[in-house]
Formats: C-alpha cells, structure tokens, sequence
C-alpha cells in the first residue's frame, strides 16, 4: 500500500508536478490549496505526511501548523519556505514542524528528506517490541524506545519523532559531548551548513518540555559553537544500556 502523503500549497501546477514524481517513488499524494481545507483534512488524518507552505490563502501554514498541534495532531510535517528566509524557517520548527525545505527545490532532495521524516517516525503508531531495548533511565527520565514513550518524573512527556531521537541519542551517549554535525546526521539525515538552527531549534523546543533537572540545573548542556551534553553521573544513572 502507498504512503498518503497531504500537499498543501495554492500553486496547483507545482502540486501535480509532485503527484506525477511522487507517485512512481510509492507516494499517493492528495492536495489542498487552502490554509483552512488543510486543517479539516489534517484532523480528519488518513495521511503519513504533510508538505505545508508557509504562504497560504485562508490561513498561513503557521496558523496551520499551530492549530493542529494545538489538538494532539502528531503528524510528521515537512514545511516549504522562501529561500534565504531564516525567520520562517526557525518560527517553524518552534512550532512542531520536524523539517523544513526551502523554494524552489529539487524533486530528489523533497523525497529523501520525506523518506528521512519517515523514518524517524516509524515506530510512533506501532507496538511496544517486546525484544526490543531496555529503557533508558538518567536520573528522573526514562525512554523507552520500544513504546516510543518518554516519562519525567513520573510524568510522561508528548514530544515530536524529532525530539524523541534527539533525547535518545543524548541519552545513549550522556555524560559524553554529541556534536550538532552527529547530531544532525543520525536525527535529521543530513549534515548542516553553517547558518542552519534546526537542531539548536529542537533542542530549544525539548529543552522546554523536559524542564530543568532535579538539581535545577538545564538538563542538556550547551557546548557553544560545538554540540550539547546530557549530564551523567553514577548517582543520578539508574540503567543506561
């Protein structure tokens, strides 16, 4: 069966240029040219993704984006912004979006970057694997990869597919220094250019929703110009596996 991925863009021709290319790389692509139609549609679900512009007639595709969020929708989101628009890109990703790509794009690096996406969130709707890894536990926060849960304190925590592999990762490897170029290759597939924030903007976004650690210090530490550390210490690690 093929993945339903959702366009949202008010340029008809570029949407059925990507149902022509999409399609043959085992994508069922639907549209919709309006910020509005895009929310009931997203809601409804029945899609594996979502390509959304930024600009869009009814409402902006971060009124969408919001809006959605907002009601517990989960779906991966790739955005589509201006070239050279930083702004739209980091307001973006604040708001939930797990990747952006900048207009005009080439077809190629919209599907690898969709199928990038994919599999960061391949296991969110699926069941806990039995023979999967034991959770790991640093301090107060326990990930559990199989069931793709989070808890803090007792608490479990909504994250993004982007954030839980962010977290994960830093757990694997806490007490240790992650640089942003790993980080960003083993999270996001791709490797950054000078000027990208994604990954300083995830990192912002999970830092948020994780709160400072029991000794209220931030929980992920930044290492300027270099990458970022989850604190480890034998006291505070219960099972690190």
């Amino acid at each position: 069966m093929m993945d339903r991925i959702l366009v949202i863009d008010d340029d008809m021709e570029l949407c059925e240029l990507l149902k022509d290319y999409l399609r043959p790389e085992g994508f069922d692509v639907d549209s919709v040219h309006n910020g509005l139609q895009a929310m009931e549609r997203l809601l409804s679900g029945g899609h594996a993704l979502a390509v959304l512009d930024v600009m869009l007639p009814g409402a902006s595709g971060f009124e969408v984006l919001r809006h959605i969020r907002e009601r517990g929708c989960r779906i991966p989101v790739l955005m589509l912004t201006a070239r050279g628009d930083d702004v739209d890109r980091i307001v973006g990703l604040e708001m939930g979006a797990d990747d952006y790509l900048p207009k005009p794009f080439n077809p190629r690096e919209l599907v690898a970057r969709i199928r990038a996406i994919k599999r960061r969130a391949g296991h969110e709707s699926g069941a806990p694997d039995a023979s999967g890894p034991l959770p790991l536990s640093v301090g107060d926060v326990v990930l559990d990869a199989g069931a793709r849960t989070v808890v803090r304190a007792g608490e479990r925590l909504e994250l993004t597919a982007i954030e839980f592999n962010l977290l994960e990762e830093l757990l694997l490897n806490a007490g240790r220094l992650v640089s942003r170029e790993d980080l960003s290759r083993k999270v996001l597939g791709h490797g950054i250019s000078p000027y990208d924030r994604s990954i300083d903007v995830h990192i912002s976004n999970l830092r948020k929703k994780l709160g400072r650690g029991e000794d209220g210090a931030p929980r992920i530490k930044t290492i300027r110009g270099t990458g970022y550390i989850y604190p480890f210490s034998p006291e505070t690690a219960k099972n690190k596996t």
